[in-house]
């Protein structure tokens, strides 16, 4: 990428960073003007959806309550690609995330009204009843199956990414990060295992790592373009896409592999229909065409499974 190029998409970063925040208002107006751009340049728009036809298999397991009001609440967390973010115009979502919700509910013969919140807030808001799913790259683990559901669509995980001037080759242990700052996302399974395994650092004699936690995906990157972190922990997925989209950034590695899953409150009627309308989405080339619009391929599941035990 030319220097001019590099410098106007590094301010488009910088303006999703101290504007993104606002994003969980629920109000898609709140995005910040090329956020989409800022999160990794021109996106696909291939329609992936619009052909789904209903499955009236998959609809009749719904209850009757949902048939009958044709709508269902849910709130999404929208961060960067490929997952889901805001196109140029800042209002348009778009992403993988986006394309599945909206392709089992043309299965479902749902209408979805979709609001925007934060990664953070989505989970406890399921399981006060205020929305009746949620959608943010959400990883099936032990501690959230219990208290939540999961319809699983796709496999991601955990993963790391460095400026190239890092010494870091590939982290297969945590303890290869004593010493330095791990930028993440606030509220996430990174998180959580950074801060769960923070204290071998000490065990093993080292300096510990510090964790600095982001609200948004843009500010993430940011801290480790400026050097604010030394390493970043994200989705896999979302990390490969970045650092194709970026110069002077790599892929460092996978960590640890999630499967990936609608949200839903514990025990809920809704997870059969679902499960599904996933599956009705690879019978008929849709789930397919919905990967390889985002470049996630890698990421398919062999087939849908309602809150299944957290891989490794």
């Amino acid at each position: 990428m030319p220097r001019t190029r590099h410098t106007a998409a590094f301010a488009l970063i910088t303006v999703a960073a101290l504007s993104l925040t606002a994003c969980g208002s629920g109000d898609p107006a709140a995005a910040p003007a090329g956020a989409g751009a800022a999160a990794g340049g021109k996106t696909p728009t291939t329609d992936v959806v619009s052909s789904v036809k209903r499955d009236d298999e998959a609809a009749k397991l719904l209850p009757e309550k949902v048939r009958a009001s044709g709508t269902l609440s849910l709130a999404s967390s929208v961060g960067a690609p490929p997952g889901a973010f805001y196109e140029e115009d800042g209002r348009t979502l778009a992403g993988a995330d986006i394309d599945f919700a909206d392709a089992v509910a043309r299965k479902l013969g749902l209408r979805l009204k979709r609001e925007v919140a934060s990664f953070e807030a989505i989970l406890p808001a399921l399981g006060s009843g205020k929305y009746d799913l949620g959608t943010g790259n959400f990883g099936v683990t032990e501690e959230r199956r219990r208290t939540i559901d999961f319809v699983t669509y796709i496999n991601d995980g955990q993963g790391f990414a460095v400026r190239d001037d890092s010494d870091l080759k590939k982290v297969t242990d945590l303890t290869q990060l004593c010493g330095l700052t791990v930028g993440t996302g606030a509220g996430t399974t990174f998180e959580a295992t950074l801060e769960e395994n923070r204290h071998r650092c000490a065990d093993a004699g080292k300096k510990p790592y510090e964790v600095k936690t982001y609200a948004d995906q843009a500010a993430v990157w940011i801290s480790l373009r400026q050097g604010r972190s030394d390493v970043l922990m994200s989705t896999i997925n979302g990390l490969r896409y970045a650092v194709a989209q970026q110069e002077g950034l790599r892929f460092l590695n996978e960590f640890k592999r999630l499967d990936v899953g609608f949200a839903f409150k514990k025990g809920t009627p809704l997870a059969p229909a679902f499960q599904a309308a996933v599956n009705a989405l690879k019978a008929d080339g849709t789930y397919d065409r919905i990967l390889k619009k985002w470049g996630t391929s890698e990421s398919a599941i062999r087939t849908s499974q309602i809150s299944p035990p957290e891989i490794g």
